[in-house]
């Protein structure tokens, strides 16, 4: 069995209160986020010279954290073997072993891993271990209060939504890493490598 997320972007509305449950949870600095939302638009709008308007202007959210992907580059990148997955799935960072070498950063398609340098260790979402033991739903998850996000068996998940897909835009190609992530795209998504939106609020994530 492997745990998965799965993300409706038809619900999203970018309010951030997965990530920002993530960053109280997990006791996370400013400068840190573990979940991170993603605006992504583009198209442009013009006017005819009969005064109509022409537009196909573009955007949506995108909420992402750690996929625990099926072959994670950064567990084949990391020199010391601190990255771990278990039975279930999850791809967790072992803080003890961690030497902070960064190359899971480099590695890591969807830019997932920190680096954190006055720890000198490299930091991400475990899904949530500890309440998953327990029985209980990773926080982003519970949080979220348009019911954008679930989690759960990812064999159920997919049968639970036949229709969703493994990336979208500006996720990185699934096919690069396999995601343990399905996705509800809204009509507006794009295909992984879109290159005519752009991230709005880079500086934010």
């Amino acid at each position: 069995m492997a745990y998965g997320f799965y993300f409706d972007s038809t619900r999203c509305t970018g309010c951030r209160t997965c990530e920002m449950a993530c960053k109280d949870y997990k006791d996370l600095p400013a400068d840190v986020a573990f979940r991170r939302v993603f605006d992504y638009e583009g198209g442009s709008c013009s006017l005819g010279a009969d005064g109509t308007a022409t537009c196909d202007a573009f955007m949506y959210h995108v909420s992402d954290a750690c996929n625990h992907c099926e072959n994670p580059k950064c567990f084949a990148a990391c020199p010391t073997g601190a990255i771990e997955k278990d039975e279930d799935g999850i791809v967790f960072i072992n803080q003890d072993t961690c030497t902070g070498n960064g190359a899971c950063v480099d590695a890591c398609p969807y830019g997932v891993p920190i680096l954190v340098k006055e720890e000198n260790k490299a930091k991400k979402c475990d899904m949530c271990r500890d309440r998953v033991a327990e029985g209980k739903q990773p926080i982003c998850v519970e949080a979220c209060p348009l019911r954008a996000l679930e989690w759960g068996d990812l064999d159920e998940l997919k049968a639970a939504h036949p229709d969703a897909v493994a990336g979208i835009a500006p996720l990185a190609d699934p096919s690069l890493t396999v995601p343990s992530l399905l996705i509800k795209a809204c009509p507006a998504a794009k295909e992984p490598g879109d290159a005519t939106g752009f991230v709005a609020n880079e500086l934010e994530i």
